[in-house]
Order: structure tokens, then sequence, then C-alpha cells
């Protein structure tokens, strides 16, 4: 914008509406400013100023017109058509968008040293450790990931660190900035903060060092009594209700709310928390967190809903209302256990308040771990047919509210993925050993220090056979439908092992070479890293689709896919899927039974079983 002196009549009536300035040639406005919409204005500095045409709507149907009133301005830059009114103390060193309002604030000020949050290193899962997460507006959750899992690579956290630091120094504003459309009413202090466009602070105690990545498709609302410092807030995203947030990173469309404190936490796409707390906690896309008891700490999550520390009841929700959400691929604590809860999607198991510390439990997916007395019980892959699972499949997409543009983590919504149906392979692998070793006379089996019935253990084979027939007739299905004639995959990347990174999955050997390129200096910026993530992403279908063709032809003996043979699969699919859905139809008549649900539900849940032939083709 082009700014101009003041003239000499419009000094006058800035001084006869009790406008003061230090020095009035340090004041600059745009060529159709308007002198009569400023009254009892203080300006220190450099300060420059647009025009004022149009009226802004402070509240739905009340109109005020754009202007500055009762306010002390010190080197500050305010766009066209803003209004301004009621600032306690001032306004110092910022940068103001266009078709603001700002009114009733205590202080607003960039001072020496503001980081707005950005370059801020955290401890993640080690509440007492060093530093492993460097918070910048870039963040997602794989790149998170990989600072956490990877920081003990020397050569790897110089070259990101390089990498962030770069990123900061080339984005980073030199002072305060507001975008255009922000409205700040109520807020008592808001000190080195970059705000958004379209932004809505309401009522909040005080922010300090933040970021906040609003836009116009994506707003960002912080709410009465927020207190947020050093910290970095994304696109979507709300604070209300007395949130305490500091050192952490607030991923794309996060609900926080009702007194919720966080401390170097990192929360990612879609998470929601209200009442409790959190420390050093790795929140991946989809944590959530509603009870006043609950404490995430040093741990980390995702697709997972955290119950109270007092009430282990109802967990294992079926068609009733949500009380837990689900592990997808697991909970893990900084000790490298695994936390088990109840669990209705993914790999890992379900157990009540309980602590796994062997690491072989987790090659029995999907499976409740039960306690009587002190001896423990474990029905593998009895998740795998119930309801919740059944719900939580279809559920976690819809509830993807990012917009496309907005979306900086990956989430992929598999529940059978080359990921976790290598871990059911290795689950019935273990079974099979157990009753190979044993016997199929005995009435139980010992795995380690756990008791699993001799029905539970054939169940769980069953249960995992199905779910692997289900895996590969779904994969051969979709491959089809893009070339009929079954050619073998054009690649080898994706045989192997595979990993989850927070959402991207993806084939270890992939994200080992990801991050030799960043240690080597092949990926030299951010932007690079996020690409290769992306295209990491991009490609999954293709990947899936090489270590998928190895498994069929293991799984059915085959020496080469064809025409008869994809046909037996795809029999073996339909047959598979049939089974899962009577068995889930089962489950959910049980809890009918139980007089846990209405006729009406359990008819709704039903008839949309009965729909599930319309996917077989």
């Amino acid at each position: 914008m082009a700014y101009r002196s003041l003239t000499e009549e419009e000094i006058n009536v800035l001084d006869d509406n009790g406008c003061w300035a230090e020095n009035w040639d340090n004041v600059k406005v745009s060529d159709d400013f308007a002198p009569k919409y400023m009254r009892h204005v203080m300006l220190y500095g450099d300060v420059a100023i647009g025009s004022f045409e149009k009226n802004i709507e402070v509240s739905p149907g009340f109109l005020k017109h754009s202007g500055i009133c009762n306010a002390t301005l010190r080197h500050v830059s305010v766009g066209d058509n803003c209004l301004i009114e009621n600032i306690g103390n001032y306004i110092n060193n910022y940068t103001i968008g266009n078709d603001c309002y700002i009114s009733n604030v205590s202080t607003m000020e960039t001072t020496e040293g503001a980081t707005f949050g950005q370059g801020n290193l955290i401890s993640v899962l080690n509440e007492v450790g060093d530093g492993n997460v460097v918070l910048f507006d870039g963040l997602n959750s794989q790149i998170a990931a990989l600072m956490v899992k990877y920081n003990r690579d020397r050569g790897f956290w110089a070259a990101m660190r390089r990498l962030i630091g770069e990123d900061i120094k080339a984005t980073s504003p030199d002072r305060g900035t507001l975008g255009d459309g922000v409205k700040i009413v109520n807020t008592k202090e808001i000190t080195n903060t970059v705000i958004g466009e379209e932004c809505e602070v309401n009522g909040a105690a005080r922010l300090s060092d933040v970021t906040i990545l609003s836009a116009p498709e994506a707003t960002v609302y912080i709410g009465t009594g927020v207190i947020c410092e050093n910290s970095i807030i994304s696109h979507g995203s709300s604070l209300i209700n007395s949130v305490k947030m500091q050192d952490c990173f607030v991923g794309e469309a996060c609900k926080i709310s009702n007194g919720f404190t966080a401390a170097q936490s990192v929360l990612f796409a879609n998470c929601y928390m209200s009442n409790g707390e959190a420390c050093a906690a790795f929140c991946g896309p989809f944590t959530a967190s509603h009870h006043k008891s609950s404490l995430l700490i040093g741990s980390q999550f995702s697709f997972y809903n955290a119950g109270s520390a007092t009430n282990f009841s109802n967990h294992a929700y079926k068609m009733g209302p949500l009380h837990w959400g689900v592990l997808e691929r697991g909970t893990k604590t900084a000790s490298g256990a695994y936390l088990l809860m109840p669990a209705t999607i993914g790999t890992f198991s379900v157990c009540f308040g309980k602590l796994m510390h062997h690491p072989d439990t987790r090659n029995l997916p999907f499976s409740y771990l039960i306690a009587y007395g002190d001896t423990m019980y474990l029905s593998p892959g009895r998740n795998i047919t119930t309801v919740g699972l059944y719900r939580d499949i279809r559920k976690w997409p819809k509830r993807d509210v990012r917009p496309k543009g907005t979306r900086k983590s990956i989430v992929n919504f598999d529940w059978l993925s080359p990921f976790s149906v290598g871990e059911l392979i290795k689950g019935k692998k273990i079974l099979e050993d157990l009753q190979a070793a044993s016997g199929e006379d005995v009435s139980s089996y010992n795995f380690h220090e756990y008791v699993i019935h001799a029905s539970s253990l054939r169940k769980g084979i069953k249960y995992y056979d199905i779910a692997l027939r289900i895996y590969m007739g779904a994969v051969l299905k979709r491959v089809l439908k893009r070339d009929p004639t079954l050619a073998p995959p054009a690649t080898e990347v994706g045989l192997g092992d595979w990993n989850d990174l927070s959402g991207l999955l993806l084939p270890a050997s992939e994200e080992q070479r990801l991050v030799s390129d960043i240690k080597s200096g092949e990926l030299d910026s951010i932007e690079g890293v996020t690409a290769r993530l992306t295209d990491i992403d991009n490609h999954y279908r293709e990947y899936q689709w090489a270590w998928t063709y190895r498994l069929i032809l293991d799984y059915y003996g085959l020496k080469e896919l064809d025409a008869d043979s994809a046909e037996s699969i795809r029999r073996d699919y339909v047959t598979a899927r049939r089974a899962w859905i009577a068995e889930i139809r089962k489950d959910a008549e049980k809890e009918y039974r139980m007089g846990d649900v209405d006729q009406e539900v359990l008819d709704n849940f039903i008839s949309q079983l009965d729909h599930e032939v319309d996917f077989e083709s």
C-alpha cells in the first residue's frame, strides 16, 4: 500500500478530535484517509494508517464504522477499513491487515527477540529428557515422528535442525502481524504473536510467542480465558474455555476446550481434548480425551480416545454412544511398553487399564486382554469381529474435517494394510505354533505370562484368516479394475516390513531412504521433505500391490497369479467377508439381548450390515 504524509488540514482535524502524535511527520496515511474517523488516539514512532470506508460487523446485525478510537499506537501499520477501539494500554510494533476489528484489548506488542513460537525445542515422550521436536509452522505428524524416532541420530538431527532453521528464517516476519479480517476482542495480552487471516480471539487471557495459522477456508478461534505460550496453532483449530497451552503444537482442525492443560506436547489432525491434561505427549491424528482425570503423559497415540483413569466400565462399546475410540496402530510409552486400552481398530491388543511390557504381545493384534485376579487372559483377534471395529472403519474418514488445502499431516485410513496385515500374519503363526507345540486336546495355552483358552486360540486363528482373505481379495479387486491382465508388480519397493509414521503407512525401506537423503543433503529443504512424504503416500497403492502380490503367492502356494487363481481368491474373499459380517451381526444381537440398545438401534445397524453385499463386487 502507498502511503503519504498528512496534510495540515488533516492534522488540524485530528487535533480537534483529541488525537496527538509524537511527531506528525512520522505518521503516514493512504490517499483516501479520512481523519474524522480517528478520535482520542495517541501516536508514537512510525505509524501508517489506511482508509476508513466501510462498516465492520462487530456482532451479527450490529455494524460500526471503521476507524480508530481511544487507542495508543507505536510503530504500527494499520490496513484499510479496520476498527480499533478501547485499547487499555497500547499496540506496539505490529502490522495489522485489512478489515480487522480490535476492541477492548489491554496490550498488543512485539518485543525484541520475538520468535512467535517458531524454533521452540520441546521434549516429547520424555518429560525430563532432551528436546526432540522443533516447533515450526510447517510441522506435520510425519516430520514430528521422524524427529522423535531418530533423535539419537546426530547426522539426521543436525540436518533437520538446519532445514527447519532455514525455513523459519525465510518465513518469519520481523514483527507481529495480523492477517486480513482478524477479530480480537475482550482480550488482555497479545505479545509476539502472528495471527493469520479471519482468526477470532475473543476473551483470551494471554497469547505470548504464538503463531496462529488461520485462513478464510479454515479459520482459528481462540476463546475465553485461554493462555497460550510458545506454541503454534494450525488451520481450523479452536481453543476455548480456559485452555492452558505451553510449548505445544496444535495441528489442523483440533478442538481444545474446557480447561484442558498441555505442555511440551504435539497434537495433530482432528484431535479433540477436553478437561484433562497432556504432558510430553505425542498425540497423532484423531487422538481424543474427554475426562478430567485423564493424563496423557510420555506416550504416543493415534486414533485413540482416552477414558477416565477412574472409570473402566462401558468401554468395549458397541452400537451405543461412543465412550472410547481406538488405537489404530497402538499407544507407545517412552519406555517402549505398549499401553493397551479398549481398542476398536488397529494392530494392537486390548486390555482394561494394563501395561503390557513384553514385546511379543505386539504380534497378537486385535486382541482382548482381561485380568481376573492375578491371571491375565488373552483373546487373540477377538476385536476383528466386533461392532466397534465395524463402526470405526467407517467413521474415521468422515471425521476428517480439514479443508483439503490445509491438510499437512498425512492420514491413511486403511484398517487392513501391509503394516497391520504383517502383524496378523505373525499373530496367526504364533497361535499355530502354540497349538502345534501343546496339541489340540489341551484346555488352555500359555503365551508368556498370559493364558489363552483353547477355544479362544482356535477362534483367533479363524479371525486372523478371515481378515487375511478379506485383505487379499480387496487388494486384488482394486488391481483388477485398473489392470485386468494382472501383470506382476512393476517395482520391488514395498517388499519387506512396513511402518506407520504417525498416519503415513510406508515401506520401511522408503523410510530409511528418506532419512538417508535428509542426512546426505539430497533433500535440502523442508519443502523437499514434505514433497517426498507426499510422494510416498501417492505411491501407496503401488507399493501395497508389490507386498500383497508376494503375500498372495506365498499364502496360496502359487508360482504366478492367473485368472483362475484370481477367481478362487475372489470366492475366498466373498466367503470371508460374509463370515466377518455374520460375526459382527452376532455381536450386535448379543448386545441387544443384554439390554444395552433399543430395538430401533439394532434394526438400523442390521440394515446397514445387509447392504454390505453391495461392496463385494
